[in-house]
């Protein structure tokens, strides 16, 4: 079996190993020696690196197991078209395994079992220069394409918790077990700003807002890499996608983005710059080109930008084939040689994924045409995150540990949480909370009832004993209750008419209805996909049948509530318009199925927030909340003009009233700040958590400002009948705007501040400040 022969020369490489480190004399390069500084190592490294060696640590190619996979199960034509599987038509796996051992990859990713990894790290440890390999992984929401492990809700159900702390804690768990599956470097956060609903990627990203994309992504990036110590990573994270492929022009993934200038800076480069701060070592850049130039081409986003304004001092990875498609796809180059110089005099560090790189940046170089002080630029930063990670030092791991970490009880516990926290209650209408007993039979319908759809992207199929349903997790909620289950499929295109009609039968003899509708992301099926990585949409109403069921459910006359899974905001105006609760559950994760079961029995109050408005239509795009003055200032003649769910709305079993906000002064000079308090109460008997959302207004600006803008946000628990005072600190850079000339100032005038439940403005309070 390979595997067996994995473990025979993983034994092999850890003795030659041993033997190495134990006869180290004072000739011992200093490279290898962890006693010294990372500059000294780095620095006596380079100097015994030959041109082409330093090229190879910018290579990067797919594992081993995924290359076979990929040409047993899809045809040349099909891989040559994806972006999930990764194949070298000339090139066979045990070509690859010679490059290792002769020095010449320096990265994988797509490596999902420990044995594998470790036995890459032996093959590495074959090479002259024993440079040990970077291995990268898509661990969005947990490092899920890993079997058996820890799988947390997706981002956007992340965003809803408004919870920093949450999020920054399961970063260092999904940390944890990454390193103990063999990778030490994740693509996530992604910190892509979501303003387009059609777009698949929509529950990858934080939401629409600048601010909470921002605050999660750090949260996410000091939880993977452990930022407190900058010479020490857990594992290295990677802020992507640079930059604004969230909002192309058809909500296609990887179509062309064609914004201002100043969009891309009020509204897409703030959570980079946040990143950055926060010492991001990697960013990826976009599939999309910006205003005409390929994102892997722009040396004014990748240099200029991010790097001399933004101060970043990372690597920076192309994304999937990205390089090659500067020639095939946007052709702006005439060949992958010219790609390749065109890509890596823009800024670019290293190559995913592949053969036909490492020849071409020789030659170029040898050329004249590229510098060898640019390739040491890029090896440096490389070799520098390896060093940090500790892979010289620890470039196995022992599977026993890796059992040990993976889904265990402490990590679960932190994926129900997040479960509970994503969970947002849109609607209710007295029928949420049900007790147990209070109904004997209830019907279970719809696609996603009882299903992986919970977990979301970027998964691969998990143990059965690893995650929970949404029947499931009534059917352990409430034991005495009969749940009738109608199985409709999970294949949202193939969905059948008879099944409609059964529904509505069935729901009739049912004292209570559920129906759980939404959108498939699963990426081991991904011709049924309808949602994820390339699954743009050219409407956002629900797919296939689903609208069908949820109609024959309701005409039966049984109370029904409805539940979301899915990626993306759906416009469903109609179930929001006719059903009397319902409830969004994004892709809430492994615990996902047994989180909503306790929020629907009321044994936990739900308290997320929208980080992203749902609009009434796919006709209602851009339907952000920070839109501009003039956004609304006529009217669709065919349709309400308001989103269906403004950002920051969400529901409590408990209810809270705003009342005396004030401030500290009414003027303040523009490098002052001010205080600003508001007594929030719960006016139920019942405990709960209120996300307090302020916002501002610049009332009169020479560049038009937002109507409103998130600039703070606190959650709060409540005890029924209880009043808390929330207070906010208003300090300049929340007055700040870009002016003319993109430079940051604050003007005299009027200024409002909002403080409320929602970015709605039935929802909030009002006050005004002036600065002088």
């Amino acid at each position: 079996m390979l595997y067996l022969r994995y473990i025979l020369l993983l034994c092999l490489g850890l003795a030659f190993f041993s033997c190495q480190t134990t006869s180290e004399t004072s000739d011992s390069p200093a490279y290898l020696d962890a006693g010294n500084s990372i500059a000294v190592r780095v620095n006596d490294l380079m100097e015994r690196m030959t041109l082409e060696e330093k090229v190879a640590q910018m290579c990067q190619y797919v594992g081993l197991d995924h290359m076979k996979k990929a040409e047993q199960n899809l045809t040349k034509e099909e891989m040559e078209k994806s972006d999930a599987h990764g194949f070298y038509p000339d090139l066979h796996s045990s070509d690859v395994v010679k490059l290792v051992e002769e020095g010449q990859i320096g990265s994988f990713l797509h490596v999902v079992d420990v044995e594998e990894a470790n036995y890459l790290q032996t093959l590495a440890l074959k090479s002259r220069l024993q440079i040990p390999l970077l291995i990268g992984i898509d661990a969005i929401h947990g490092t899920a394409l890993v079997n058996g492990a820890t799988v947390y809700p997706t981002p956007i159900g992340l965003a809803s918790s408004w919870d920093t702390t949450l999020v920054k804690k399961l970063s260092v768990q999904t940390a944890k077990e990454m390193r103990m599956t063999g990778a030490a470097w994740t693509f996530t956060p992604n910190i892509d700003v979501a303003r387009e609903p059609r777009w698949g990627r929509v529950g990858e990203t934080f939401g629409e807002d600048p601010l909470l994309v921002s605050d999660m992504g750090v949260a996410m990036i000091e939880g993977l890499q452990n930022t407190v110590y900058a010479d020490s990573f857990n594992v290295i994270a990677c802020a992507k996608h640079l930059i604004a492929g969230s909002e192309s022009i058809n909500g296609l993934n990887g179509a062309p983005t064609d914004l201002s200038e100043r969009t891309i800076r009020e509204i897409h480069l703030p959570s980079y710059q946040a990143a950055v701060d926060a010492g991001v070592f990697s960013v990826m850049t976009a599939h999309n080109e910006l205003n005409g130039v390929p994102c892997h081409a722009d040396k004014w986003m990748m240099s200029e930008v991010l790097r001399n304004e933004m101060g970043f001092e990372g690597f920076i990875v192309s994304d999937w084939m990205d390089i090659e498609r500067l020639a095939t796809r946007h052709f702006v180059a005439e060949n992958q040689k010219e790609a390749c110089y065109q890509t890596v005099d823009a800024g670019m560090d290293m190559h995913m994924h592949g053969p036909d790189f490492i020849e071409p940046i020789i030659e170029l170089v040898k050329e004249g045409r590229l510098t060898e002080e640019r390739i040491d630029q890029s090896v440096r930063r490389l070799l520098e995150a390896k060093f940090k990670l500790g892979l010289f030092e620890k470039r196995f791991v022992d599977t026993k540990e890796t059992e040990a970490v993976l889904f265990n009880a402490q990590h679960q516990a932190t994926a129900l949480e997040a479960a509970q926290k994503s969970i947002i209650l849109l609607k209710n209408e007295n029928i949420l909370p049900i007790q147990k007993g209070q109904y004997k039979r209830i019907f279970v319908t719809g696609p996603n009832a009882n299903n992986e759809t919970i977990l979301g992207d970027w998964t691969w199929p998990q143990p059965q004993d690893n995650f929970t349903t949404v029947l499931e997790g009534l059917q352990q909620a409430d034991a005495d209750c009969a749940f009738d289950f109608l199985d409709v499929g999970s294949d949202l295109r193939n969905m059948s008419a008879s099944d409609v009609k059964t529904a509505y039968h069935r729901a009739k003899k049912a004292e209570l209805a559920i129906v759980v509708v939404g959108e498939n992301s699963f990426r081991w099926n991904w011709s049924n996909k309808t949602c994820g990585e390339n699954s743009g949409r050219s409407s956002i109403e629900l797919f296939g049948l689903q609208q069908e069921v949820v109609e024959s459910v309701y005409r039966s006359g049984t109370p029904t509530i409805v539940v979301f899974v899915n990626g993306r905001p759906l416009g469903t105006e109609w179930i929001a318009d006719n059903i009397p609760a319902i409830i969004e559950a994004w892709e809430p994760g492994c615990k996902g199925g047994e989180a909503l079961a306790q929020i629907i029995y009321g044994e936990v109050n739900p308290s997320a927030k929208l980080p992203i408005t749902i609009p009434r239509s796919v006709g209602h795009q851009l339907a952000v909340y920070n839109h501009k003055p003039t956004h609304y200032f006529h009217k669709y003649v065919d349709s309400e003009s308001t989103p269906l769910f403004p950002f920051g709305h969400g529901l409590s079993y408990a209810s809270f009233e705003y009342n005396n906000l004030k401030l500290d002064k009414q003027v303040i000079a523009s490098n002052e700040t001010l205080t600003l308090n508001v007594e929030v109460s719960n006016t139920s008997e019942r405990d709960g958590v209120e996300v307090v959302q302020l916002y501002l207004n610049d009332k009169y600006c020479p560049i038009t400002r937002p109507v409103k803008e998130l600039k703070a946000y606190k959650r709060i628990s409540l005890k029924g009948g209880e009043t808390k005072k929330v207070s906010f600190t208003i300090t300049p850079d929340m007055l700040e705007y870009l002016d003319a000339g993109f430079k940051p100032t604050i003007d005299a005038g009027e200024f409002v501040a909002m403080v409320g439940a929602s970015s709605a403005d039935k929802d909030l309070l009002k006050v005004s400040f002036s600065v002088k």
